[in-house]
């Protein structure tokens, strides 16, 4: 049976949110969460979710609302709502998208580094004999 939030007692709202929010924080990493969300959101919904924080993301970064649009294929009533949320000042927000930009970025680092690795001999040589090239340095190119 569906019940409505406003329907429910302040203290039944309290307790359901309380289970919630210490069941999300217990869970590590990413694969826990990706398992925790899977089990208790349908597909939408964490689509949804994740259309949300990619919207709060474009509006930190600058863009307009036209740009998002166009580029996430999103409704201009998202973008506002979103956009509402974040000049309101909810913090949690903007941590997430600051977090998820960090992870991003090692990501980023972490597959350059796969890539160079594969590709470099010379790369993989400083990697295994670190202490060889600082008594013999590479020469740096002009």
């Amino acid at each position: 049976m569906k019940v409505q939030a406003k329907k429910m007692s302040r203290k039944a709202r309290i307790q359901t949110l309380d289970a919630l929010y210490t069941a999300a924080g217990t869970v590590r990493g990413r694969k826990a969460m990706k398992i925790f969300l899977r089990d208790l959101l349908t597909e939408s919904e964490r689509i949804m979710l994740g259309r949300r924080l990619l919207v709060a993301r474009e509006l930190i970064g600058g863009k307009t609302y036209d740009e998002i649009t166009t580029k996430l294929h999103v409704g201009n009533s998202l973008v506002r709502r979103v956009d509402r949320w974040l000049n309101d000042e909810f913090p949690g927000y903007e941590a997430a998208v600051r977090a998820m930009e960090k992870e991003f970025e090692e990501r980023k680092q972490k597959a350059d580094e796969r890539y160079l690795y594969a590709t470099s001999a010379l790369y993989r040589l400083k990697k295994k004999y670190p202490l060889h090239f600082l008594l013999f340095p590479t020469p740096k190119r002009k």
